[in-house]
């Protein structure tokens, strides 16, 4: 079981910080390869090919080997997981009988480009909404999901966790759902790939889009998309040198060739040798690898176990642990409580959670530990007396 490891961070001690979901705090790893890079640019002649390609194949291998995927070479660099779904909304095809399915509340990145495609073609997008609250939420909402797929079901697209409460997709059943009708399956990991195991080779997506400023402790603007088969022959929705076929060779960039590097790499995002970013996003996930994802949901369900049972006991309502995670948990509060009530309750104890919708989402890391959550338990219990 692994320790408390709040001493790879510089998070302050009187911050209760169980925020991860909304911003993971920069390892202090990361922090140094980011100073490394910025003394670097001082010099642009020290920039080597290493910098321009190397940097980003071994974000493409490290984040393979993150999220067990079969081929790192299908891994794309991009700015945002909006930039990744607008890929595949350019790439697959949608006409006007057809649907597209997603859940309700889903995170405005994973659906602003599906409410177009449906406003352009006169597809149906399909919202599936959550059921209301109770032990069998999960369980009810997925099985939604998996009504909702139908012969005409072009697109499903949706997170393994819910973003705003944990609850959890089960990926394999909706997954062989979408491939029975031919549907693509497009999954939106930023809210779980580097925290909730995840077995790409066995779940095998179609495309698995990630921002890294969250749990792949990385830093914003930056992110990963896996791309299989479905789209190996697409079209990128920008038109750069670099994702060219020869682009390492800088003499021969004016030799304009029509030709794309191999695998995912067409996808890259112009400007993609970050040579700030990059490093700290391989630092981020070269530590998530060396603590082993496994052992932080287990860090996480440890350290929440007792004051969610405590919640419950208060009268809050938290999503039955069989369906949800545990490094996101949503936790409503009774009818009877004001949410401003248990906000300010936590302002006083310095303990940053989200508010999402009608729960507050509590989302902890490796930098937690028992005397964050016993702060958080005493806002929960001072809230509601």
């Amino acid at each position: 079981m692994l320790e408390c490891q709040k001493r790879e961070f510089s998070l302050p001690n009187d911050l209760h910080y169980l925020n991860c979901a909304y911003m993971s705090p920069l390892p202090k790893r990361a922090e140094a390869q980011a100073i490394a890079a910025v003394e670097k640019s001082r010099v642009p002649s020290q920039y080597t090919p290493d910098d321009w390609f190397g940097v980003t194949d071994r974000i493409r291998h490290r984040f393979a080997e993150l999220a067990h995927l079969p081929d790192p070479k299908r891994v794309a660099i991009i700015p945002s997981a909006s930039y990744g779904i607008a890929t595949v909304a350019a790439n697959t095809p949608v006409s006007s009988h057809q649907n597209i399915v997603i859940v309700e509340e889903q995170f405005p990145s994973n659906v602003y480009s599906w409410r177009r495609i449906a406003g352009e073609t006169g597809a149906e997008l399909r919202t599936v909404g959550a059921p209301d609250s109770g032990d069998d939420r999960g369980m009810i909402w997925n099985r939604r999901v998996l009504e909702s797929i139908d012969a005409d079901t072009t697109i499903v697209a949706l997170g393994p966790v819910h973003w705003s409460d944990g609850t959890r997709f089960e990926l394999e059943s909706i997954r062989d759902r979408a491939q029975a009708v031919g549907a693509a399956f497009i999954i939106d990991g930023t809210q779980a790939i580097g925290a909730l195991p995840f077995d790409g080779r066995r779940i095998r997506p179609d495309a698995l889009i990630c921002a890294s400023y969250k749990w792949l402790l990385g830093p914003y603007c930056i992110g990963v998309a896996y791309y299989g088969e479905r789209y190996d022959d697409g079209q990128p929705i920008e038109d750069n040198w670099i994702n060219r076929e020869g682009s390492e060779d800088f003499s021969a960039v004016a030799n304009y060739v029509d030709t794309y590097q191999q695998g995912a790499t067409r996808y890259d995002v112009g400007e993609k040798s970050h040579f700030i970013l990059g490093p700290m996003l391989v630092a981020g996930i070269e530590l998530l690898l060396e603590w082993g994802v496994d052992e932080i949901q287990a860090y996480c369900r440890g350290l929440m176990g007792d004051v969610l049972g405590q919640a419950r006991d208060l009268g809050y309502d938290v999503e039955d642990e069989g369906w949800r995670a545990h490094h996101l948990v949503g936790i409503r509060t009774p009818s009877e409580v004001p949410l401003d009530r248990l906000q300010e309750s936590l302002a006083e104890r310095n303990v940053s959670v989200s508010l999402r919708g009608s729960a507050i989402r509590v989302s902890p890391h490796l930098y937690n530990d028992e005397n964050d959550v016993a702060r958080l338990a005493e806002a929960l219990q001072e809230a509601i007396t």
